[in-house]
């Protein structure tokens, strides 16, 4: 079943994702100039910020997940993942079944340390992912598309190294990676999709409203992104992804998320058969990270066999 999209304008409204701030205006101000004079720079510069992840990632350099977890860096593409292992869990759960776990656009591996511990405690190993172009990992531009390919490259290493991979947790644009990954056929028993966005094409609407965009320059960024990653938009949306997906799933989204809209949870669980969806209220799109109710809830589904 696919969900009706809502107006540009409409979503905007919704998302505060894009802050005002003196660096918004800067690069709006920019934007649009260099569209009334130079549209083709526009559009170049258009696919840059988009696939600009921010807050810039150098902010969260110091807040990893803390002395207790050893970090790897593998090199990705023209970036590189990290990826931590709980120290304590080296000698005595190399067996365990791993949940890997992977925080969303602008994000860091220390944002899902509270459903690591929820996992550890379950007796199961979390393995912490950190994206190109986020943290302390390489790169400076990475995009949904580049999220299922990191997605599915660790989960082979770590396959191959001899870890079954339990379950799949991810947090919003890394939630929509995460479907892409499984409908491609990540190999992971269980998927835990927490405040996916559904329709990247949507959040470029989003984006061209923000930044003060004409629709001719939003298509054309578009189609350099579709290009590029050698895949549509529409394809990355849930009506596209979710009949692939074979793994009992569970979407957790809060009714007053203000980046993703709940609209887009009900559209993953519309499109996956089986899904549940767990909705929370008061808690926004950050705060269900860390709020106990959902770690218990996360923890007891992937737990399950």
């Amino acid at each position: 079943m696919t969900s009706t999209s809502p107006p540009a304008a409409g979503h905007a409204a919704q998302s505060n994702y894009y802050r005002p701030s003196r660096t918004m205006r800067a690069l709006r101000f920019g934007l649009t100039t260099s569209q009334r004079f130079w549209p083709a720079l526009a559009v170049r510069a258009a696919y840059r910020v988009f696939g600009t992840p921010l807050p810039p990632k150098w902010l969260y350099r110091g807040q990893g997940p803390g002395a207790e977890w050893r970090r790897e860096d593998w090199s990705f593409e023209e970036a590189s993942v990290g990826i931590y292992h709980l120290a304590a869990q080296d000698s005595g759960a190399e067996s365990a079944p791993v949940v890997l776990l992977v925080h969303g656009w602008g994000g860091h591996a220390g944002q899902m340390l509270p459903l690591a511990q929820a996992v550890a405690a379950a007796g199961l190993r979390p393995v912490l992912l950190e994206l190109p172009a986020h943290g302390r990992s390489a790169g400076t531009m990475s995009n949904s598309p580049q999220f299922a390919r990191a997605i599915a490259y660790v989960a082979a290493r770590l396959a191959a190294d001899g870890h079954a991979l339990r379950a799949a947790v991810a947090h919003s644009l890394g939630a929509n990676g995460l479907a892409l990954a499984a409908a491609r056929g990540l190999p992971a028993e269980r998927l835990v999709l927490l405040a996916p966005p559904a329709s990247p094409r949507e959040y470029t609407r989003y984006f061209a409203h923000t930044f003060g965009l004409s629709e001719a320059t939003r298509l054309a960024m578009q189609r350099r992104f579709e290009s590029r990653e050698g895949v549509l938009m529409p394809q990355l949306e849930p009506a596209a992804v979710g009949p692939r997906i074979a793994q009992p799933t569970l979407i957790v989204h809060d009714r007053d998320d203000r980046v993703n809209r709940f609209a887009d949870a009900q559209a993953y669980r519309d499109a996956i058969r089986g899904a549940q969806l767990v909705a929370t209220q008061g808690w926004g799109h950050r705060r269900i990270l860390k709020e106990a109710e959902v770690l218990t809830q996360v923890a007891r589904f992937v737990a399950q066999r």
